[in-house]
């Protein structure tokens, strides 16, 4: 067996055992309930992640408790979560969170690793700011470094996903040449967050430092030097949520496909009109060219370029934006009115489908960095 089939075995393996612990713990039941508590108690099913399944280190090398996976373990797992529609904070912990701390080793760093692998610590990412718009290099927090080498963070954050579940914060900041990137335990006194549902059943929040203080060992990396990492960070979390995408089309697929071939007119099934059947080629051809790219694009971003990096994963993007759009309303229009309601599973999974359109940048924004990118690559 060579080194690809066993990685390959042990992604399926992966796979079916998160799928099933899912299938017997996160039913719709369990999350309409958990969408009406709607409070900042910590995930339910995030210990069962850790403990039962051991699978929070899959991506991770196996010198820092992982499986050796990489890239292709967190697409796994996301398109998993992303067909039970389970709102675990494993973006923004295990891709972003664990993927900066790995890049960035250290005492503190290799700590507060070992707590993420083991499921003691959830991390967030507070990056994005009311005037960013998706510029990634747009940071008005500043990080002031005092005499005796500790720092004062002042600033505001938005849209922080998961945050309110968070043990700690990464944080980015302006301070010395550009940015740079800081570990902040959530309940660090200056420190205030304002945590609101999200329509897709996540948590979410604004946050504001207000002369917070770090002592000098908070910085994580180089300063200045982070937004190279912070680039790849997102580029990862981008792919990741293409995978998740992958996830909750299949389901939509599925139910869609169930739906027609049960609900009849004229006294045959609706799935024998051709002109559905036309529809449903079109959302599976759409779902698959995503899925297909989606994988490529995590076969190769471990060894790619920052450009080339950039160029496909915002390709990947926008093609699971559109197959999102494409299968999310071909879902609720084959499902008429009901496709919406809340009772019926198809309205979730399409608002998520809807929201993973626009995370981390709409098509549009994509579409114009790939041109950008293109248009260097030629002026070299």
């Amino acid at each position: 067996m060579n080194a690809t089939t066993e990685r390959d075995d042990t992604l399926a393996m992966l796979r079916d055992s998160l799928a099933r612990y899912l299938d017997d713990n996160h039913g719709f039941e369990q999350r309409l309930y958990a969408l009406r508590k709607a409070d900042d108690a910590p995930p339910p099913f995030w210990q069962g992640l850790a403990g039962e399944l051991g699978l929070l280190g899959a991506a991770l090398p196996e010198s820092q408790g992982g499986l050796g996976g990489g890239m292709p373990a967190h697409l796994a797992v996301m398109e998993t979560l992303g067909g039970a529609l389970a709102a675990e904070p494993y973006l923004s912990t295990m891709v972003i969170g664990a993927g900066l701390l790995q890049r960035n080793p250290g005492v503190q760093a290799d700590a507060l690793l070992a707590r993420t692998v083991a499921g003691e610590a959830v991390l967030a990412f507070a990056h994005g700011e009311p005037q960013s718009r998706h510029d990634r290099a747009d940071v008005r927090t500043e990080a002031v470094r005092d005499a005796d080498g500790s720092f004062r963070l002042n600033g505001r954050k938005a849209v922080v996903h998961a945050a309110p579940w968070a043990s700690h914060l990464l944080v980015s900041a302006r301070g010395g040449a550009g940015l740079s990137l800081f570990v902040v335990p959530k309940n660090t006194p200056g420190l205030r967050l304002r945590a609101y549902p999200t329509r897709d059943g996540g948590r979410a929040a604004e946050i504001a430092f207000d002369d917070l203080r770090l002592p000098a060992d908070a910085l994580l990396g180089e300063e200045g030097g982070a937004l190279p990492q912070i680039e790849r960070a997102l580029d990862e979390a981008a792919l990741a949520v293409c995978a998740e995408s992958v996830g909750v089309m299949r389901r939509l697929m599925r139910d869609t496909l169930d739906y027609v071939r049960q609900r009849k007119q004229f006294g045959v099934p609706i799935a024998s009109f051709q002109v559905l059947q036309h529809r449903l080629a079109d959302m599976h051809m759409a779902l698959e060219q995503a899925a297909a790219l989606t994988a490529s694009v995590g076969e190769a971003i471990d060894g790619a370029s920052p450009g080339e990096r950039a160029r496909a994963v915002s390709s990947a993007k926008v093609a699971a934006a559109r197959a999102c759009r494409a299968v999310g309303q071909g879902a609720v229009q084959l499902h008429g009115g009901m496709g919406m309601t809340e009772e019926l599973a198809v309205g979730h999974y399409v608002r998520r489908a809807t929201l993973i359109e626009g995370q981390f940048g709409p098509p549009s924004w994509h579409l114009r960095r790939v041109a950008k990118l293109r248009a260097v690559a030629a002026l070299a």
